[in-house]
């Protein structure tokens, strides 16, 4: 094994352990440090040390992704993996500097994507109350209702939805304590609308899991839970986006839609409303506010009302 792989278990291993990242940041770091690691051993030699590695390598690396074919988002997230193996062997002392930092980033071309209204995911939530749906075997309406409310009216991500417990419930302070990313927890406002919703799914999930022969996971079990109370019962990201597109389409939202399309509109319509932008930060939980920033957008609706407000020349 050369030093280079070596080195990219420990920096793996380092972020899966001390760092708390979750499975899916793991994977992916390793997949990106791991190719990049593979073509140091290509260009350098399996024998060559890592030290050795400079910004110029990098960047040929970068430039055989464009070569596959891969776009500068894809070489950017490659970058940004590279930048933290680097980070972490400057921090162990296996090298004196992070020679990815002298590596640009790819520039990104600037889109938003399309949030739904408010008046079309207030419809999508009202025709959820009851309705049984024939287009997938395991729906679930009160459930489903409940993935709706938790995802757009809490801003939580798919990962959080399902790490769930019914402890994570605070009906005493009308929050839900919410695990995010590198285990951070996080309190978020519990809205009437989500509670309503739960409330209405709980003894229905109840009755499940105790006619499975599962009631010790009445208390102190996942929140949310598969509708044939399979395995632990807990509900998984896989399913919630099936359930999510599916409801999505035959409520005549676009194709595209997906639950962190639900997480977007959270966040931009808060802002629309007149939310502070830190307070959504701290709901989102979201490290930086610049991450805020470019996950909610103004809309013209926003600006002509400030506008409106607050110009002297305004009509």
């Amino acid at each position: 094994m050369s030093e280079f792989t070596q080195l990219a278990d420990g920096f793996l291993s380092a972020l899966a352990n001390e760092r708390g990242a979750s499975e899916h940041t793991v994977r992916a770091y390793r997949r990106e440090v791991h190719n990049f690691a593979e073509f140091l051993e290509k260009l350098l030699g399996r024998d060559a040390a890592i030290d050795t590695v400079e910004h110029l390598h990098i960047r040929s690396y970068l430039g055989s992704l464009y070569e596959r074919g891969l776009t500068k988002a894809s070489a950017a997230r490659a970058l940004a993996s590279v930048r933290s193996w680097f980070k972490w062997l400057a921090k162990e002392g296996k090298v004196a500097q992070n020679p990815a930092l002298l590596v640009s980033t790819p520039k990104l071309p600037k889109h938003l994507p399309r949030v739904p209204s408010m008046e079309e995911l207030n419809g999508v939530l009202n025709s959820l109350e009851g309705v049984q749906r024939e287009d997938e075997a395991g729906a679930w309406p009160e459930r489903d209702r409940v993935i709706f409310e938790l995802l757009y009216g809490c801003g939580i991500r798919n990962s959080e939805l399902v790490g769930l417990e019914m402890a994570s419930i605070q009906w005493g302070n009308d929050a839900i304590l919410v695990r995010g990313k590198g285990k951070k927890e996080r309190l978020v406002p519990l809205g009437d609308e989500a509670a309503l919703a739960i409330r209405a799914y709980l003894p229905l999930r109840d009755a499940k899991l105790r006619k499975a022969g599962k009631g010790r996971l009445v208390d102190e079990g996942a929140l949310l839970m598969n509708a044939k109370a399979r395995g632990d019962c807990r509900l998984t990201t896989r399913s919630v986006g099936r359930i999510v597109k599916s409801i999505a389409l035959s409520r005549g939202l676009p194709a595209d839609v997906h639950p962190h399309t639900l997480r977007h509109a959270f966040g931009t319509h808060m802002l629309e409303e007149g939310a502070d932008l830190r307070a959504i930060q701290e709901m989102l939980g979201h490290e930086r506010l610049s991450t805020t920033q470019r996950y909610t957008q103004l809309t013209m609706t926003q600006v002509q009302r400030v506008y409106d407000q607050s110009h002297p020349r305004a009509n």
